[in-house]
């Protein structure tokens, strides 16, 4: 069967998050622990949590791109970045910059996963407002 542009599109999205997580977050904690210690530091985090962090995160994308699993990991994820939203109010980090980009990459990754899973397109929507509504 072939996949409709909807399902390409969000196919593209959850590529281009997983690319971005990999390049600029799981990368950096497993292979530079010195630039990783010095951020883990300025929010408060001890270095030596580094590791375990890089582990949980990839563990949540790699979840995430298995398609049995991805829901399961797409909540396991926005539950990282809770804890990354939560980390950067605590320090108060600027607010546009630092504390709502974890937002923006849930909204990018469940916005992939979204369009690329019909059973979640099934459960949550797109409903057009205004306009006449058909008579059920």
């Amino acid at each position: 069967m072939k996949a409709s542009p909807t399902v390409w599109i969000g196919r593209v999205l959850t590529g281009l998050f997983a690319l971005f997580m990999l390049g600029a977050s799981i990368t950096p904690k497993f292979f530079m622990p010195e630039i990783a210690a010095q951020s883990m530091t300025a929010t408060g985090w001890s270095p030596d949590k580094t590791l375990l962090l890089s582990i949980l995160e990839l563990g949540c994308l790699v979840l995430y791109l298995i398609p049995r699993t991805a829901v399961f990991g797409a909540v396991l994820m926005t539950g990282y970045f809770g804890g990354a939203i939560a980390t950067h109010l605590r320090v108060d980090s600027p607010l546009s910059g630092f504390t709502l980009f974890s937002v923006y990459l849930a909204l990018f990754m469940w916005g992939g996963l979204w369009l690329r899973d019909p059973a979640l397109r099934a459960l949550f929507p797109y409903r057009r407002t205004g306009g006449e509504r058909p008579d059920t």
